[in-house]
């Protein structure tokens, strides 16, 4: 039997409009999947995805086809390596200590005086770092770094000296540390440690502050002000397009 061609036209019609339907519902479901799986990250799965993320950013700065990306990587680099350290200072290292005993303090420490090596620069008073650079002339390295223009002579070797420390203590990290605090913790414990670390990140500094304590509670009571202030300069800052970023334009 031939079909009239309203009731084609009606068909088709259909057919069109299930389709965006199906198209968005599809959209939403993988939304809604990558929201699952982020919220069931465990602390691990938080702090080596900051890692990477670092190690990404340096890499953009590195390659960068002009100054123009080069200075959107660089605030990107920053915004990402100061809160990553902060919320460690906060949520993980007080973990060490929680659960893993003397060990665990014996961690944190070092820890701690390896970001301090970083960001801050003051000088461990246990292992030394393993670097080209002393601590004291690693002191307020990242500090230093969020001032630079791109095409300052000391951009790229101040960069370069700030991941130096950093790839040891990425490394050690992520070979003894992590694995490690994961075998303290039950699998609801890490989730949930990894929820509190992606809160904390949202309210910490986003710029370096070589002043502020390294542990909290003062760390977090210092952090909490200055963190207003970052964020809220960080508007008027260049990010990459496409970027998760705080500052919303990508002009």
């Amino acid at each position: 039997m031939l079909v009239q061609p309203s009731s084609r036209r009606l068909f088709i019609n259909s057919i069109r409009t299930i389709r965006p339907t199906q198209t968005l519902l599809t959209s939403l479901n993988r939304r809604t999947f990558a929201q699952t799986a982020f919220n069931m990250s465990t602390i691990t799965d938080s702090v080596l995805r900051d890692h990477r993320e670092v190690e990404e950013c340096y890499d953009h700065i590195v390659n960068a086809p002009d100054d123009d990306q080069r200075t959107r990587w660089q605030n990107q680099f920053i915004w990402e390596l100061a809160r990553h350290s902060h919320a460690e200072e906060i949520v993980v290292y007080p973990a060490f200590e929680k659960h893993l005993g003397a060990k665990g303090k014996e961690m944190a420490e070092k820890d701690r005086q390896e970001h301090q090596v970083v960001c801050d620069g003051s000088e461990p008073t246990n292992k030394p770092i393993h670097l080209d650079l002393t601590p004291r002339q690693l002191k307020e390295r990242l500090h230093k770094f969020q001032n630079l223009k791109v095409q300052h002579p000391d951009f790229m070797p101040t960069l370069d000296s700030i991941m130096s420390a950093l790839r040891e203590h990425i490394t050690e990290e992520e070979r003894d540390d992590m694995p490690a605090l994961e075998k303290a913790l039950s699998s609801d414990d890490s989730i949930s440690m990894a929820k509190s670390f992606g809160r904390t990140k949202a309210i910490v500094p986003s710029r370096s502050h070589p002043w502020a304590p390294a542990k909290p509670p003062m760390e977090t009571l210092a952090g909490l002000p200055m963190g207003v202030l970052d964020h809220a300069m960080d508007v008027l800052r260049k990010f990459p397009d496409k970027k998760i970023s705080p500052n919303p334009s990508t002009k």
